[in-house]
């Protein structure tokens, strides 16, 4: 069973995002925030981390991949960053170039079709 964790400031796209993962028989944890995600990550080694971009600060998201990235110990988990920032004022800010560090990204809202799908296709 692959272990995902969610690093979002918002509880309940966590809980409800948690649901649908665990009723497809992922093993999920969760994280309120960037620095308990790297925390988290460093501890329980998850096989995705399912990231949003907008958290305490706006761009809080990048850092943690980038901070992943560059550990030889994390930078091989694959990241889906999901997360709200292209209906935002701070959409200009995203950098939409290899110094992103993620494996995939989706905006939110995302239905739990698609959710399933691409962790399943991250995951294989």
């Amino acid at each position: 069973m692959a272990k995902i964790l969610i690093v979002d400031d918002d509880p309940d796209f966590c809980e409800t995002t948690r649901l649908v993962l665990e009723s497809a028989g992922y093993q999920v944890i969760t994280a309120a925030d960037g620095d308990h995600g790297l925390r988290t990550v460093a501890e329980e080694k998850p096989d995705l981390v399912i990231l949003d971009i907008i958290m305490e600060t706006v761009l809080e998201g990048l850092h943690v991949s980038q901070q992943m990235a560059n550990d030889p110990e994390n930078s091989q988990i694959p990241i889906l960053m999901v997360t709200s920032i292209a209906n935002t004022d701070y959409a200009a800010l995203f950098p939409t170039d290899e110094y992103i560090h993620i494996s995939g990204f989706v905006s939110k809202p995302i239905s739990p079709a698609t959710l399933l799908a691409r962790v399943s296709a991250l995951l294989a």
